[in-house]
């Protein structure tokens, strides 16, 4: 791909692609000229020129999705795109990276590229197959599906695996991490899929990733990101709203008690397999699992979920010298574990990989034994296992010294390969990656990954690198402030796109004034019983949205108990999040009432407040149950609130509101996808109109028209429930 006269036509030809009649109309179905999508694109045409930081939120309808996509393909530079779900990558690659690729007519090559765990580990499928302590019955069969399909598949991308659910206990064992991964040492190096997926991102022009994988890589600097991202002129993030919540995962450390069983665990199997007898593995193991009880049981009795503060030297309600105690247990079973795997480590690949895990945990042992590092914040989390969590409050200062600093993209040089395009630097590192490929073998202990990119003659440079954030919610002022003071972005230019749709003509809100307050124990029998109602009226089209886990089991329940005494002869079916596979969940909800089916009423929390989407007649109610405020005993929340009131700010209205209002937007955002649907939000949440607050939340809302009273919505619901007449 030539970035030649890029300065002189990159502008018109966005231009041309969005007008009517333009090559957008051939590539995308029901295509009509948007001047809000056009606006956006063209922005981003303008960064890509110019280079910089741009920050764009493009309500619902806008079509953001080819706003940046266009741009980035036309303007002939080096691109990576990075969204939030596996949901959103598998689309843009599998569908509309293809689409636009045709209509536009560019010798375009892409690569999809995720973590370890989404591929297929050839060695650890051959172990799984002698494993005689599967974990259930079932295993067998689904093992046996896995190894059928590992003949056929290119990619070893487990999620194209027809029925392999994604919670199945069986893809921790046929799928590796960084941890097990063992190298250039591994049997299986050759036709590894992580290794040939991470090759094809290197020689493509337009690489799709994930948030995860990108700061994965800033953690342990593992993923193929050093390589790839130096020879990129254009990044993107897309879902750009949970970029803060997921650097925030990555950038901490984390030890856990189940860490330490697992890791017992594979010591004894390495043991006993291949050096028995050497080393006192029984003795090892039992101080291993000794360790982490101890750390267990320092804890006490907690309630399951709790997250315990660590301000001091211990968390909250523990003894400092017991604490303490255990850590420097834990911390010396690893290091025993690590001097016993020392001396045999020259006998088997495995040993080498457990000794890196016995110095890691070592060290993170030892790092939770000091106190915690400035502006992060620690706490335990509670369950059958523990779990230490120390984190950064914020991905801003990792923004700005780690990501944002690569300020110049390389100039691109012919490929001798073909038409095609690449940076210098990403040539010369797939060129060092073919020869290392084929020399499979030695090395250091980071052997499993190429040559570092950084480390060649840097290349010329030619223009500072645009990086595009963007996202359907990223706050709820004009600055945008919530997105961009995490994230480090606050000299970035701000762009608000509003969404085309009619919402006052296509939905309605409707706030119950006379109903249970939030925290009082009738409030989710009453949100449970206003949705069944209005399910029975719409024969189901209703998706109910929880900010608990309690509150989605009680409503759930009340609901099915609700629809039987209905009475009516088809009673909508009742789906609760967390009783099926989330796929199987939107799945069955998008169907509706097809195919000889009822409709459906789909009670969630968590996940399905964002990136669901059931556009038409599938869904046309939306009940949510309280304001989604973020947990004031939460050790996260409760820190950055305390940082906010340091620097003399309000930590309610600066982070709490603004938190609740992005998330009320996320929820309210499932009811229209399409400038055809209609339909009716419900907040069962009086503050919203008793508190002053409520105007501010009311205000990010989409402008959906209001409806004052319960008879106002019963002829709303009705009016939906009427079949439109062609």
């Amino acid at each position: 791909m030539s970035a030649v006269g890029l300065e002189d036509t990159l502008a018109s030809k966005v231009l041309d692609a969005f007008s009517e009649g333009g090559v957008l109309s051939r590539a995308a179905e029901q295509f009509r000229e948007r001047s809000g999508q056009t606006e956006m694109a063209m922005a981003v045409a303008r960064t890509i020129e110019q280079g910089g930081m741009l920050v764009v939120e493009a309500g619902t309808g806008v079509g953001k999705t080819f706003s940046y996509l266009v741009p980035a393909l036309l303007s002939g530079e080096r691109v990576l795109l990075s969204t939030a779900t596996k949901a959103l990558q598998d689309q843009l690659f599998g569908r509309d990276l293809p689409r636009l690729v045709e209509a536009l007519g560019l010798p375009v090559r892409t690569a999809l590229l995720k973590g370890r765990g989404s591929y297929l580990c050839l060695h650890r499928l051959d172990i799984a197959r002698h494993d005689a302590s599967l974990p259930e019955r079932g295993s067998l069969r689904t093992l046996a599906k896995i190894e059928q399909w590992s003949k056929a598949t290119r990619t070893g991308d487990l999620a194209e695996l027809p029925g392999l659910d994604e919670r199945s206990p069986l893809i921790p064992l046929v799928s590796s991490t960084r941890e097990n991964c063992l190298g250039a040492q591994c049997p299986q190096f050759k036709p590894c899929h992580v290794n040939l997926a991470r090759r094809e991102a290197l020689a493509a022009d337009v690489v799709v990733i994930n948030h995860h994988l990108f700061f994965a890589d800033l953690a342990v600097r593992e993923t193929g990101m050093a390589e790839l991202l130096p020879s990129v002129s254009v990044v993107v993030f897309d879902e750009a709203h949970q970029l803060n919540e997921t650097g925030v995962q990555f950038l901490g450390t984390n030890l856990g008690t189940g860490q330490a069983l697992d890791f017992a665990r594979d010591v004894l199997a390495a043991g006993l397999t291949h050096a028995r007898g050497l080393v006192d593995w029984q003795g090892i193991v039992a101080g291993l699992e000794r360790a982490a009880r101890e750390l267990r049981l320092a804890v006490g009795k907690q309630w399951p979920g709790a997250k315990l503060r660590w301000a001091g030297p211990s968390p909250e309600g523990i003894g400092e010298h017991e604490w303490q105690g255990a850590l420097d247990t834990l911390q010396i079973a690893f290091e025993e574990a690590a001097e016993g795997l020392d001396t045999v480590s020259e006998l088997s690949p495995d040993f080498v990989r457990l000794l890196e895990r016995a110095r890691e945990l070592a060290k993170r042992a030892a790092k939770f034994a000091r106190a915690c590092a400035p502006e992060s914040v620690r706490w335990v989390d509670v369950g059958t296992q523990l779990r230490l969590v120390e984190s950064p409050l914020d991905i801003a200062e990792a923004m700005r010294t780690r990501v944002l600093k690569i300020a110049k993209a390389p100039e691109a040089q012919p490929d001798a390969h073909g038409d095609e395009t690449l940076g210098r630097g990403a040539r010369e590192a797939v060129d060092e990656y073919d020869a290392w490929l084929d020399a499979q073998g030695g090395g250091d202990d980071d052997d499993d990954e190429p040559p570092r990119a950084q480390e060649q003659p840097e290349a010329p440079e030619r223009r500072r690198r645009a990086w595009v954030f963007t996202s359907a919610t990223l706050g709820d002022d004009p600055t945008l402030r919530w997105f961009t003071e995490p994230c480090g972005l606050e000299d970035a230019e701000v762009l608000r796109v509003r969404s085309p749709f009619d919402y006052a003509a296509q939905a309605a809100l409707y706030v119950p004034r006379a109903f249970p307050k939030p925290n009082e124990p009738s409030h989710s029998l009453r949100v449970a019983q206003l949705a069944a109602r209005g399910a029975g009226a719409l024969g189901g089209r209703t998706l109910v949205l929880t900010t608990t886990l309690r509150a989605l089991r009680t409503v759930g329940d009340e609901i099915r108990q609700q629809i039987e005494r209905l009475g009516i002869e088809r009673r909508p079916e009742v789906l609760v999040q967390g009783e099926l596979p989330k796929r199987v969940l939107m799945d069955r909800f998008r169907e509706g009432d097809t195919m000889g089916r009822p409709g459906c009423v789909l009670v969630a929390s968590a996940s399905f407040w964002e990136g669901f989407d059931a556009p038409g007649d599938a869904l046309q109610l939306v009940v949510i149950d309280k304001l989604p405020f973020p947990p004031p005993n939460d050790p996260l929340v409760e820190a950055r609130s305390q940082r906010l009131e340091a620097q003399g700010r309000s930590s309610f209205g600066d982070y709490s509101l603004p938190e609740a209002a992005v998330a009320l937007k996320q929820g309210a955002g499932r009811l229209i996808r399409r400038e055809t649907d209609s339909g009716v939000l419900v907040i069962c949440d009086t503050r919203l109109v008793a508190m002053g607050y409520g105007r501010r939340l009311l205000g990010a809302l989409p402008p959906m028209r209001r409806l004052e009273t319960e008879a106002d919505l019963d002829a709303a619901i009705a009016d939906l429930a009427v079949p439109v007449q062609d």
